[in-house]
């Protein structure tokens, strides 16, 4: 399980930058000074921030929630802003440990914690902290995790092929060698998106039914029918994604309330979330998982370039060369992604975690990582950062009782005379949204302020006394 550790400084992720750019050698420059790469800690405190901003705003704007199907909001980046931090991590953490066995248990031992977590906190027990309800019933549960095992599995490959990768280095010059010296890396990459593609585009998909389990809808209980009977298409109700879900995990355990329910097709209030339409078609009304069995296995790629950006940093001499393989690469990712989904070859989809979709959010997150690199660890403007330091430095915590609204929960289980009056409650309504006039300027500001900003100043008192919660 995780633990609340007291220390001189957190292990979670290390990086040994060497002094100055004209280091004569890069690996003996990482021996001699040992620092936290701060950049990193300030990308993951920017994206659990972001996940606790799309998660609470997401409903009042549309434009920071997920799409309903094709497209990429603000929400859509947050999975890919941590695969490409785990993959990072993978990278710098793996190179201190030699013996191959302990590394493996490791890993496994962190993956089986991963996987605890997400069964708790998203699997349905305490899903409602506004409703102060908890409790699951175990045939209904959705299984999550998935996503964070397969993302660490491929730490096994980064570990048993450590030693191959050390002696390519040292032999291999050029400016693509460290492509060459991780080929390992890219025939995994390589072998997981053509069982990807192969999937998605050769699968039959047939008719299927479900039984609503919306307890508000009229259809409550009753058998629902889809018609496909299709091969290789992308659409809400026929797309093999689904189908390989329903058929391994079972439509019982997958999320109930996908984001298709606010397309156009579904609501008249698209893109905000509503009621649906009377000639709404049966899959609105359908399960679907976001980040079932194909999504994790595709998103395993997401995780592969974080682990090359690590790589960079360890075998790159000087922060120009690091910026210009980072830079270079993520405008690359990015061009082929928005190339692939212009010209309708394949779609931005998060909900398919769609090939383009990986190439464009991986190319972002290159340029985020590559700016805050640039203004953070090289020009040293990390004061103006420092709540998002302390949050990426204790991003468990955060993502526990912030992100997932554990100390929320609490806090309304505290309430005067009726479930609705409650502390926070009163703030939001009292102290933002009658202040700004307008909900959803008011609730965007709640967030920012007394959520966010929240979090990052208890972080920070945190790590004044060196309490850091790992996993």
């Amino acid at each position: 399980m995780a633990k609340t550790k007291v220390e001189k400084k957190s292990q979670d992720q290390q990086l040994l930058v060497p002094e100055d750019d004209t280091a004569s050698s890069t690996r003996r420059s990482l021996a001699g000074n040992r620092q936290r790469l701060a950049s990193l800690d300030i990308f993951r405190g920017l994206t659990v921030a972001l996940m606790i901003l799309v998660d609470d705003v997401g409903g009042e704007w549309p434009v920071i929630a997920h799409a309903p199907w094709e497209g990429c909001n603000l929400a859509d980046f947050v999975m890919p802003f941590f695969l490409f931090i785990v993959g990072v991590s993978i990278a710098l953490s793996l190179k201190r440990i030699s013996h191959k066995f302990e590394a493996c248990k490791k890993v496994g031992f962190r993956t089986c914690k991963l996987l605890f977590w997400g069964l708790l906190l998203q699997g349905g027990f305490s899903h409602a902290p506004d409703g102060l309800s908890y409790g699951v019933d175990v045939t209904m549960m959705r299984f999550c995790g998935i996503l964070q095992v397969l993302s660490h599995a491929h730490a096994l490959v980064e570990i048993f092929t450590k030693d191959l990768h050390e002696e390519n280095m040292s032999s291999g010059t050029g400016r693509f060698s460290i492509f060459k010296s991780y080929y390992w890396h890219w025939i995994v990459g390589a072998s997981v998106l053509v069982i990807y593609l192969a999937t998605i585009y050769g699968t039959y998909v047939p008719d299927w039914e479900f039984v609503v389990n919306d307890k508000n809808s009229v259809l409550y209980g009753k058998i629902q029918s889809v018609s496909c009977g299709v091969r290789g298409k992308l659409n809400p109700p026929c797309n093999a994604v689904g189908y390989v879900d329903r058929q391994v995990l079972g439509i019982n355990h997958m999320y109930q309330r996908p984001a298709w329910k606010r397309s156009k097709a579904c609501t008249n209030d698209s893109p905000y979330g509503g009621s649906l339409r009377q000639d709404a078609p049966s899959w609105c009304r359908a399960p679907f998982e976001p980040e079932g069995i194909l999504s994790s296995i595709s998103a395993i790629l997401s995780t592969i370039i974080g682990v090359h950006f690590g790589h960079i940093i360890l075998h790159l001499k000087g922060h120009s060369a690091r910026l210009k393989h980072w830079i270079s690469t993520g405008l690359v990712l990015l061009t082929l992604g928005l190339t692939l989904h212009f010209t309708h070859l394949m779609p931005l989809n998060k909900q398919l975690y769609s090939f383009s979709y990986i190439c464009v959010t991986s190319g972002a997150a290159a340029l985020v990582f590559s700016s805050l690199y640039s203004l953070v660890d090289i020009l040293e403007w990390g004061l103006m950062f420092l709540p998002l330091k302390w949050i990426g430095m204790n991003a468990m915590l955060v993502y526990v009782m912030g992100a997932e609204g554990m100390l929320a929960a609490f806090f309304n289980g505290w309430y005067y005379r009726h479930p609705h009056s409650t502390l926070i409650n009163w703030i939001r309504e009292h102290v933002f949204i009658r202040v700004w006039h307008s909900r959803r300027v008011g609730v965007l500001m709640y967030v920012l302020i007394a959520e966010i900003l929240f979090w990052g100043l208890v972080t920070g008192v945190f790590h004044r006394f060196k309490i850091y919660w790992k996993l």
